[in-house]
């Protein structure tokens, strides 16, 4: 099954993604269909068709209560920064304003000199739960998606939290839809090719399988920590590639445009854009 969120003339609606149309959902969003515990079956509904060339897509949850990212998370990524396999996770935040659809500009703050791209696969919960531990904590995901934490460097160091620099308004495409993970090879665990590029260049190139913690001991950990809901996120971290690890150093600029694609998940396409003078 795979579910997007739409933009309508009358506000958000969550769809069912099937044969080259959404079907509009009773619900506002992807987020608030997962709420329901019987959300497989409305997501089986019909309701109004649109062809997918013609639509508009916000961002997959708009609103997630939680948005988790991971750091350090794939083998040759740690490598390339120059760190050590972790024993465990390195978590930070990320908060719902820094969100946007599938296709919209990435805000290029004036603040920051330093804007990189993170190719990152996205968990979303579907059950609630605490301490979950093996089948719970795999039956707690509705399935993945895509995400670029783009990430404005010469903030992410100012001090050793790095939540300054991954949370600027308007800089995280997420989507374009939830794929359930009967659809893809290695289900809960699955191992998709990823790839991320800037202008036309390959800039990330990997597979899921590189992860050091996978989507079902993520869930286990960060369960442990705080109850997740349905419509929280996991991002699980990037793979090598990234442009402040190169050199000399890469980042956005007005005009670039970023792809983030996951086989079998999507793609999502957005350019880097300064804003206008006020």
């Amino acid at each position: 099954m795979r579910l997007t969120t739409l933009r309508t003339p009358g506000g958000t609606r969550a769809a069912r993604v099937e044969d080259g149309t959404a079907v509009e959902l009773d619900a506002p969003d992807v987020g608030t269909l997962l709420a329901d515990p019987d959300w497989r079956a409305r997501a089986g509904q019909d309701g109004p068709a649109h062809v997918l060339a013609d639509i508009d897509r916000a961002p997959l949850v708009p609103r997630p209560g939680k948005i988790f990212c991971i750091g350090l998370n794939y083998a040759h990524h740690i490598k390339e920064m120059g760190r050590e396999i972790p024993e465990y996770p390195a978590v930070f935040a990320k908060f719902p304003d820094a969100l946007i659809g599938p296709t919209d500009p990435i805000v290029l703050d004036p603040a920051s000199t330093a804007v990189d791209w993170e190719a990152e696969l996205a968990v979303v919960i579907g059950t609630r739960v605490r301490r979950a531990r093996g089948a719970q904590a795999e039956n707690a995901i509705a399935g993945f998606s895509v995400l670029n934490d783009v990430t404005m460097r010469d903030w992410q160091y100012r001090s050793v939290q790095w939540l300054q620099g991954k949370t600027f308004e308007a800089t995280t495409p997420f989507g374009p839809d939830l794929v359930t993970p009967d659809e893809l090879p290695g289900t809960i665990r699955p191992s998709l090719r990823m790839h991320c590029t800037v202008d036309g260049e390959i800039v990330q190139d990997t597979t899921t399988s590189d992860l050091v913690f996978d989507p079902v001991a993520l869930v286990e950990y960060l369960s442990t920590i705080i109850t997740l809901r349905p419509g929280d996120v996991i991002a699980t971290g990037t793979p090598g590639g990234v442009g402040h690890a190169r050199t000399p150093r890469r980042y956005l600029t007005d005009g670039a445009h970023l792809v983030t694609e996951i086989e079998g998940l999507g793609r999502l396409e957005n350019t880097a854009r300064s804003p206008e003078p006020v």
